[in-house]
């Protein structure tokens, strides 16, 4: 149980430090052209791999190049975070773009449509 406390820990931590990195501190013109928000961090049970699912929001050349961007420097903030959360080691980390908003946005914005194409003045069932 412990072992599943200390994972969960440091994928808080993770998820906080990579934040804050990318609130500002990468330089990367690849990363200003979406909005990038980070939504899970996966860490494995070894502490050895971590898998960052990421929210990309803009046009979609500018989230393909974002996570492009993410990709190419994982290795630059796998050194900044094992300085910051002064890990042993520090796992090795990919990114993945998490579609689950642009999904749950399809389904709203269909449900709407159907709303409206429902007619009105008569019971509902």
């Amino acid at each position: 149980m412990a072992q599943g406390r200390r994972v969960t820990r440091v994928a808080a931590l993770i998820k906080r430090e990579l934040g804050q990195m990318l609130g500002g501190q990468l330089r990367d013109e690849r990363l200003t052209r979406s909005i990038i928000t980070i939504t899970t961090v996966d860490v494995s049970g070894d502490l050895q791999h971590c898998k960052v699912f990421v929210s990309l929001y803009g046009e979609e050349a500018g989230q393909e190049a974002a996570l492009n961007g993410l990709k190419a420097a994982s290795g630059f903030l796998r050194t900044q975070l094992s300085r910051r959360l002064e890990l042993r080691r520090c796992p090795k980390i990919w990114f993945y773009q998490d579609k689950g908003m642009a999904a749950a946005t399809t389904v709203l914005n269909l449900l709407e449509k159907l709303r409206q194409q429902k007619p009105s003045g008569g019971p509902e069932s």
